[in-house]
């Protein structure tokens, strides 16, 4: 008999449930990552999560019984985004009508959406600020992302079914997901052509940074840099991996996009030792920017290293910041590159932070009431303006059905590599 490998062995008898255990945790994730230690081939885009953190997912649109109407399915993603390589293209929530399904939804939901998204975040990030303005010296940000929430098909039961319409909320908790912020050139243009004249936030600078990630044996160092004219870098921040305290994922299945929020705290690194920093200065003195290398830098050597320090990652960011008093969006195209494997990919990635909400909250001098009622009007600004249903993209894909164009298609701007 020949021999079959135990991943193609098929069990004659009955399946067995998954034991409790091995479940994904339930609607409200609390996270406690801990410390790790770090090498060369740590992942470029790793953040630490706080003690206290929470990582909630919820699905804005359903029924008034929390049901997935049949028009909601998952479809395959157009490409396996590069950062989050498992073999075969990722899952995401779809409905068949953007726009008739939008006008089903507002029929039977009680509550506009950004009410409910309101209502289940705000707790979270009230909880959140309290603690780390008990914990940590730096003021955290909040900010909203958009792009796609995608799901891992591998671990989803039966993925014909899912395409059918029958997946349920209960099924995809079980699902590993992540959120892929590129979106594509055409939502970029809608949003500074017509989003940006609309909300009164108003054009401040184009910055191009490049970030570089060093490691040593126990943690990671970003370092930021600017180009000076005589094509050399120059050094002027030195961070420390963001955590993250607070993260929500909205599945848009209505919308073009879908929408995470998050509440994360940087810190800034100023005591590190004369050895430290000339190992350092060592590796930013000799890196050569050049637009023709993923990453958009290269060093003389194979394997960037001085002293302690390894550069395991790069990426270069174009910039382009809007403000207003109470928010800040940021344009950017972002040029990543991971040394050690040498991946890299580009995207177009949309944040907007609220500027003032977390002084306000941690402040305590404006009723908490007041800050709500303003961070309830701000989301509803990002569901009118960001998640848009009549945002008409031009880069369909052969290989996708019409409804899949308007919620899935990726620009070659958002994958493209510098191989």
């Amino acid at each position: 008999m020949a021999y079959v490998p135990p991943h193609k062995r098929h069990s004659k008898g009955p399946q067995r449930p998954t034991p409790p255990e091995m479940r994904v945790p339930e609607f409200n994730r609390k996270l406690n990552f801990g410390s790790r230690k770090h090498n060369a081939s740590t992942k470029v885009n790793y953040v630490e999560y706080a003690d206290h953190a929470v990582h909630r997912w919820f699905v804005c649109g359903l029924e008034k019984d929390n049901s997935f109407p049949f028009s909601v399915h998952c479809e395959e993603f157009p490409e396996e985004p590069a950062e989050h390589k498992r073999g075969e293209n990722p899952l995401v929530l779809v409905t068949d009508n953007l726009a008739n399904d939008n006008d089903e939804v507002s029929r039977n939901i009680s509550r506009s959406p950004w009410e409910l998204v309101a209502e289940n975040v705000w707790p979270e990030i009230l909880s959140a600020c309290k603690i780390v303005k008990n914990k940590m010296e730096e003021k955290p940000t909040l900010a909203a992302s958009f792009g796609y929430l995608l799901f891992n098909k591998y671990n989803l039961l039966s993925l014909e079914s899912a395409r059918e319409g029958q997946v349920s909320e209960t099924a995809l908790r079980s699902v590993r997901r992540f959120f892929y912020r590129g979106v594509p050139a055409t939502y970029m243009e809608k949003i500074v052509n017509e989003v940006v004249p609309k909300i009164g936030v108003d054009f401040v600078e184009h910055k191009d940074i490049y970030r570089i990630k060093l490691c040593d044996s126990t943690r990671e160092i970003t370092c930021k840099c600017t180009v000076k004219e005589d094509k050399k870098l120059d050094l002027y921040k030195l961070e420390l991996n963001p955590v993250r305290s607070m993260i929500a994922d909205m599945s848009c299945p209505y919308k073009n996009e879908d929408l995470r929020l998050a509440l994360c705290t940087k810190s800034t690194l100023s005591a590190l030792s004369d050895d430290e920093m000339n190992s350092i200065r060592v590796l930013i003195n000799s890196a050569i920017p050049d637009p023709e290398v993923k990453g958009g830098l290269r060093w003389p050597m194979r394997k960037p290293h001085s002293g302690e320090y390894t550069v395991i990652g790069v990426w270069r960011t174009e910039i382009k910041s809007y403000k207003s008093p109470s928010l800040k969006l940021k344009v950017e195209n972002v040029d990543r590159l991971i040394v050690e494997s040498a991946t890299g990919w580009k995207t177009i990635e949309i944040h907007l932070k609220w500027r003032s909400i977390i002084s306000e909250i941690q402040g305590g001098e404006i009723d908490t009431d007041s800050i709500y009622n303003g961070f309830k009007e701000q989301l509803r600004l990002i569901w009118d303006h960001f998640l848009s249903t009549d945002c008409k993209l031009s880069c369909l894909s052969p290989n996708l059905s019409p409804h899949s164009y308007m919620r899935l298609c990726a620009s070659s701007t958002c994958t493209s590599r510098n191989m």
